[in-house]
């Protein structure tokens, strides 16, 4: 039976509890590229898919700063199986923000019951991330006919739902989204629109093809589309997120950030355990690993990294959650700014002490055996998510001329 979560609190404790039974077997998983199975059947009972529903729908509606914790905690353990309900959070939100009341009540029930939303977005062949050929096309009887292929799609091999971003191919019929007006109509940019489809539905196909040398039991696979038919119910407009002061990218790059830091403790803290193994160098002239003053150093320059990006972290979170209870466009330009600061600072922290971990723990922590790699695999991998120089960027803009960050689901 699928726990239901009351408050901050007890998600951030259920996430502790979690991580602790995630991290046991994350580097043989990580291995032999065994995919989750039992472990993603524990994610759904322990509730924490469902801490982001309104309260009004029986949720705990966790705030941002509880929510990244618990990324930042499980992904410490395992980033594979953190990254895994990245896409679900946030399509949820992307409910919250356009969903019908219908809608809402359904998908929100499904998400407490421990079901899965997984990401079918992006695509491999178009000039941009930003770029879709995936089409949602009306049929002349009602619903829609949806047709492409979608990559990188996380989390999809253990799917209840998955949710295809697509361009609706006739935005300006009459009587459609986008009939009024708006994005998609009378030529404009192409309006984008979020189907919710049940991992079964006919026409829809999953491949097992993710071959990443990080984040290796993410199941992720290429999602197929030939001719899928949906209802009008499962359908959600995606381009009008965008076109108000919204957190929808914050929320879903903070949770990037989370990882990432995450990622760095649990490269740290397995350092630590290197270094208590470890034989110290010889012309150190002490008897333990730990006592080498240049090992000391380069221990503390690592906390201090890994301390920053978790502040950084919580600083964007607040400024999350401040943004929402005062929605401006000034409030939501400062969480970007803060939430761009921060994965930066994660993705550095990553890199940097997954590598650095080798030097503290010595020619022993290479040992094939003990997989350690997997924290520099997973970094240098997950980092290539959202170029970190393009938020360095947004944030001198935003410093020298108060220019504030564009509004995407990447920043």
């Amino acid at each position: 039976m699928t726990r239901v979560i009351r408050t901050d609190e007890e998600a951030v404790e259920v996430a502790r509890k979690l991580a602790a039974v995630l991290a046991d077997e994350a580097a043989v998983r990580d291995r032999e590229r065994r995919l989750p199975e039992a472990e993603v059947a524990e994610l759904s009972a322990s509730g924490l898919l469902g801490i982001t529903v309104p309260a009004e729908f029986g949720g705990a509606e966790v705030s941002v700063a509880a929510l990244t914790e618990v990324f930042r905690t499980l992904a410490a353990a395992d980033a594979s199986l953190a990254q895994i309900p990245h896409s679900h959070v946030v399509f949820l939100q992307a409910l919250r923000l356009q969903g019908t009341e219908e809608q809402q009540r359904r998908y929100f029930a499904a998400a407490l019951a421990g079901q899965r939303f997984a990401n079918a977005q992006s695509e491999r062949g178009g000039r941009t991330v930003a770029d879709d050929a995936t089409t949602l096309r009306r049929r002349p009887d009602g619903g829609y006919v949806l047709d492409g292929e979608k990559f990188y799609c996380t989390g999809a091999l253990f799917a209840d739902w998955i949710v295809v971003r697509a361009v609706l191919a006739d935005p300006a019929e009459p009587d459609g989204p986008a009939a009024s007006g708006g994005p998609g109509a009378s030529g404009g940019p192409p309006l984008k629109m979020l189907a919710y489809l049940p991992r079964d539905t006919p026409g829809v196909t999953v491949r097992d093809d993710w071959d990443g040398m990080g984040q290796r039991t993410t199941a992720s696979g290429t999602v197929l589309l030939a001719q899928v038919a949906v209802d009008e119910t499962q359908v959600v407009p995606y381009t009008p997120i965008f076109g108000a002061a919204t957190t929808y990218g914050a929320r879903a790059q903070v949770l990037h950030a989370a990882l990432d830091t995450g990622i760095a403790r649990g490269a740290l803290d397995a350092a630590v355990a290197q270094v208590a193994r470890a034989r110290p160098w010889f012309e150190s002239g002490v008897d333990r690993a730990a006592d080498e003053p240049l090992l000391i150093q380069q221990a503390g320059e690592l906390e201090i990294l890994v301390r920053g990006a978790e502040a950084l972290l919580r600083e964007a979170a607040t400024a999350i959650d401040a943004a929402e209870a005062d929605l401006t466009d000034d409030s939501t330009a400062r969480a970007s700014v803060a939430t761009a600061v921060a994965k930066v600072a994660g993705a550095r922290a990553s890199v940097e002490v997954s590598s650095a971990l080798f030097d503290l723990g010595g020619t022993r922590s290479a040992a094939d055996a003990l997989n350690l790699s997997r924290y520099w695999r997973d970094a240098r991998t997950h980092t290539l998510h959202d170029p970190a120089r393009w938020k360095v960027q947004h944030v001198g803009r935003w410093l020298l001329d108060g220019t504030p960050p564009p509004r995407h689901g990447q920043l």
